[in-house]
């Protein structure tokens, strides 16, 4: 009779300890995975910060470029002006393009966005101890 109850002890014993080493199996690949997703979105983050970067110097010397052709257009003659003119919007309209190229993308991130925040499972808080539900 004691045989058998150490037998059953003993199996009882393996099987946690089985469901302790899965769980830790587990934790460890959620937490690689984890892991990964932080490291992907950190070297994501500093790509956009050096196109961010490089985006801010364009846009300075577009906007000098720009000061500086106002200058010169104040004394420049009536052909100069209108060829200028028609350069502009040329670059308006491929400006223009290009925003309505992003605004459909944008809002699909928008939209995807909080379609994942949406979906993400919550869990409901448990009832406190003695009250009811």
């Amino acid at each position: 009779m004691d045989a058998a109850v150490a037998d059953v002890r003993l199996e009882q014993s393996n099987e946690r300890l089985e469901a302790v080493t899965q769980a830790r199996a587990d934790e460890r690949a959620i937490t690689k995975t984890y892991q990964g997703a932080l490291n992907a979105a950190r070297t994501r983050e500093a790509l956009l910060r050096t196109e961010i970067d490089h985006l801010r110097l364009v846009s300075d010397g577009l906007r000098d470029q720009n000061a500086d052709g106002a200058r010169r257009l104040a004394a420049a003659p009536p052909a100069a002006v209108l060829e200028y003119a028609t350069a502009l919007g040329a670059v308006f309209e491929d400006c223009r393009a290009a925003y309505a190229e992003l605004v459909p993308k944008a809002d699909g991130h928008a939209g995807d966005a909080r379609t994942l925040r949406e979906a993400w499972p919550v869990i409901p808080p448990r009832p406190a101890a003695g009250s009811t539900p």
